[in-house]
């Protein structure tokens, strides 16, 4: 009698006769249509000279030998480091704290309502349309009656009062304190449900046994936040690289250069100068960086995974 090797996998009798792989078409064709097609002419934009209107002449690398030699590219790219400072260290460090603080401190003595409604109003800034949070900010850095300088000479420290966005030795620092306000709430919340999972007792018996909040915030917060904090510091740091409209609201990139990232870079040539190709050439650089950026994180998030699963 034949007797027939049972299959590696049994098939469920819902099972599509072809698999699953039909379910993946929305998908990929989307991704195409949204990603892969607009990158593609995108790409070759950048390997020609295009005002918008006519037809684009191809000239090869030129864009790029010139984007290299560019000032301004890499003074762009300098201040993304500047936003990742603003977009990622800084609030990630910042949002680990309060969320501890929430967690171990707030709830157990003060109720988990009042956790929730200061966690709710660290959010708030997240919510704001980024035009309507630009307009707030600009007007609080307003050098002449702005509330930032207003209350500084109120106490009497009318002497560091300081046009904010109009000076090339502030602008950078104002518009980082915008972005640190901005992501602060982002990393609160995911930082607060990374902390709903962590078992209540690990925190009681800590504390029963002697250790301090700061002991505590050391050996358990920081140990079980460690996937969140992969997933928070790729999701920032992405989302620096590629800040746009904050510095369209507030600065428009200058005074000068001083505040530009190369989003804005690229728009500028794409819809001031018309230079529609050498923004594209800007465009592409930015979208490889990202995405180096983004594999090299997520690569470091899967050892952390890894290592905390163990």
């Amino acid at each position: 009698m034949t007797v027939t090797a049972p299959s590696a996998r049994r098939r469920s009798a819902l099972e599509p006769a072809g698999g699953y792989w039909g379910y993946l078409i929305p998908g990929a064709l989307g991704f195409a249509a949204v990603v892969l097609i607009p990158f593609g002419m995108n790409v070759y934009l950048s390997l020609t000279k295009y005002r918008g209107v006519g037809t684009p002449q191809f000239i090869g690398l030129d864009n790029y030998v010139r984007l290299f030699a560019d000032p301004t590219f890499w003074t762009s790219f300098l201040n993304s480091i500047a936003f990742i400072f603003a977009m990622a260290i800084v609030p990630t460090a910042f949002g680990v704290l309060v969320a501890a603080v929430l967690f171990d401190y707030i709830a157990p003595r003060f109720g988990a309502r009042s956790s929730s409604i200061l966690r709710a109003l660290f959010y708030l800034p997240q919510i704001l349309p980024i035009a309507v949070a630009g307009v707030l900010w600009k007007w609080m850095y307003q050098p002449e009656y702005g509330i930032i300088n207003t209350m500084l000479e109120a106490v009497g420290l009318g002497d560091l009062a300081q046009n904010w966005l109009g000076d090339p030795n502030f602008a950078i620092y104002a518009v980082m304190n915008v972005l640190i306000w901005l992501q602060i709430g982002y990393t609160v919340v995911i930082f607060m449900a990374g902390l709903s999972r962590v078992d209540p007792a690990l925190y009681e018996a800590a504390e029963l046994d002697g250790a301090g909040w700061f002991t505590r915030f050391r050996v358990i917060t920081l140990n079980q936040l460690r996937p969140e904090i992969a997933v928070v510091v790729i999701t920032t740091s992405v989302a620096a690289l590629k800040v746009f409209a904050p510095i369209f609201v507030l600065t428009k990139g200058g005074p000068g250069t001083s505040t530009i990232v190369p989003a804005y870079f690229s728009y500028y040539n794409f819809f001031t100068t018309t230079q529609v190709g050498y923004g594209a050439a800007v465009a592409t650089v930015l979208a490889l960086v990202v995405t180096v950026v983004a594999v090299g994180l997520l690569l470091f998030q899967t050892r952390n995974t890894e290592g905390f699963e163990k």
